[in-house]
């Protein structure tokens, strides 16, 4: 079975965004307490954050985290995290009947984004809250001093002003499970109000309104709409969630879900288009998908836990799916379509980073590894960084319930800011190898300098702690380019990323 890409120099979709690869962290099960807090830990550091998680977020050169919901957000009191941290109150989260000890607020999370290189991208309650929350919020963040909230920053012991540029007005408000949850027309009018008031303070911040929660609302599209043509001309992003299950164990349907994503990505898009037409703008809003994973793995466990449970507990082991071989391609589908959609798709955030529904797990008192998503993120996290290329694809495909053909091989292209070329592919056939030719029209004769590959016999196979790296990435050898192609066989369910130095 063979496939043919075509690139060429002058053929590309957008400059892609660094933010497309950021990431998540909420206050929900142990993503922050025995996630990036665990201040008894052997390689805790003086803040009690796990200098180990550091080193592997670190690796990811995440460019921006978004904070601190999620769900939890839509009921939270950012001022709850202020202040020393033995008279902080622990408070009920409804949103996962959890309580929170409160011991990890927004210095203690700006400082160890500093640690680990990231940038902050926050969120602010629209659920049980509005307007002031926000406005006090940002002044306490942003200001630099001489006011009530920005004094008592300092007072708390950070003079300088963060200088956060991103804010999410709220989470998920098209969702019943949602404190506070809104419809379209009422969220739209709330967001607006709170965006003119955050543009008062600044107005160079970029604001992200709510859009679906997941394409299979019974709201959407029609969500998007309503809520644009209230904000349109206030915000620049909305915002886009979708998780990934493979819940009747259906490999090749699993992995068609990329097309349900991409269609979900130009619905919006559309959408878009239609109220900036409607509204005569010349301004562009674009989507930012800060919420993307594969989820599934835990669903039993997680109602096990927030059903037994009689009291409140604190971070309970929820989300913690174990991710397998599997996830590995679709993870790398959802990243290729993204690089795809780059014209449109300007930040996205895999959720989460560490523990829940993450890359990154840990063991109390004990290591923290790689889970089996963590390389196609970090591949394409680290390497695809640049222009997207346009690339035509002829492949062999396959039906499913979400469209009619999925080529087996699915592929974007880079070119990195050297000029380098990185590509990205994925087989999702079940048991046979693809040759796979790809024209590299325009670019100069070059050669292979970095060949990765992932497959692996068992695609439900899983890193754990004791086997850390059961599936991981392993040098290549056989891509080579000649005569102006690169030319490379793919083996059934696998993904590479294939690098091109050009003269």
């Amino acid at each position: 079975m063979k496939a043919y890409v075509t690139s060429n120099k002058d053929y590309t979709i957008s400059r892609i965004d660094d933010r497309v690869y950021g990431a998540f962290l909420e206050h929900l099960g142990r993503a922050i307490y025995e996630g990036i807090y665990e201040p008894d830990h052997p390689t805790a550091d003086k803040d009690g954050m796990r200098g180990d998680v550091v080193e592997l977020v670190k690796k990811l050169n995440v460019p921006v985290v978004r904070y601190p919901g999620g769900n939890f957000v839509s009921a939270y009191n950012w001022e709850d995290g202020i202040g020393p941290a033995d008279q902080r109150p622990v408070r009920l989260d409804l949103a996962w009947h959890t309580s929170e000890s409160n011991k990890v607020g927004i210095h203690e999370f700006a400082d160890w984004c500093t640690t680990v290189g990231t940038e902050m991208m926050l969120a602010v309650n629209l659920g049980s809250r509005g307007v002031d929350e926000a406005r006090n919020f940002l002044e306490y963040v942003n200001h630099p001093g001489g006011s009530y909230w920005s004094d008592l920053r300092v007072k708390n012991g950070r003079k300088e002003p963060w200088n956060v540029k991103l804010w999410c007005l709220g989470n998920e408000m098209d969702g019943p499970w949602q404190v506070g949850h809104k419809t379209a027309d009422e969220y739209g009018k709330l967001a607006a109000n709170t965006a003119r008031a955050m543009r008062m303070f600044d107005g160079s911040l970029e604001l992200i309104v709510c859009g679906s929660s997941n394409a299979d609302m019974p709201s959407y599209p029609d969500w998007e709409r309503i809520v644009l043509e209230h904000t349109y001309d206030h915000v620049d992003y909305i915002s886009l969630h979708m998780y990934f299950a493979n819940r009747d164990d259906n490999t090749p349907n699993f992995l068609g879900l990329a097309e349900k994503l991409d269609t979900y990505i130009e619905t919006v898009a559309a959408t878009i288009k239609q109220v900036k037409a409607k509204r005569k703008s010349k301004r562009d809003v674009y989507i930012c998908f800060d919420e993307w994973n594969v989820w599934y793995h835990s669903n039993k466990k997680d109602r096990e836990i927030l059903d037994g449970n009689g009291g409140w507990p604190h971070a309970p082991g929820l989300l913690e799916d174990i991710y397998n071989f599997e996830d590995v391609l679709m993870v790398g589908l959802i990243l290729n379509t993204f690089i795809r959609r780059s014209d449109v798709v300007k930040i996205a955030c895999i959720a989460q980073l560490v523990n829940v529904i993450a890359p990154i797990m840990t063991e109390k008192g004990g290591p923290a590894w790689a889970q089996t998503i963590y390389y196609p993120y970090y591949f394409a996290s680290v390497f695809g960084r640049g222009t997207a290329l346009d690339l035509k694809v002829n492949s062999p495909g396959y039906e499913t319930p979400h469209a009619k053909d999925s080529p087996f091989v699915d592929v974007s292209g880079v070119v990195n800011e050297d000029g380098t070329l990185s590509f990205f592919l994925v087989n999702r056939h079940t048991s046979e190898s693809i040759e796979t030719e790809l024209e590299l029209q325009g670019f100069a004769a070059g050669s292979v300098i970095d060949h990765q590959v992932m497959t692996h016999p068992d695609l439900k196979a899983v890193n754990t702690a004791k086997d850390q790296q059961q599936v991981a990435p392993t040098k290549g050898d056989g891509a080579t380019v000649a005569n102006g192609k690169l030319s490379v066989t793919l083996p059934p369910y696998s993904y590479q990323m294939v690098r091109v130095k050009v003269a």
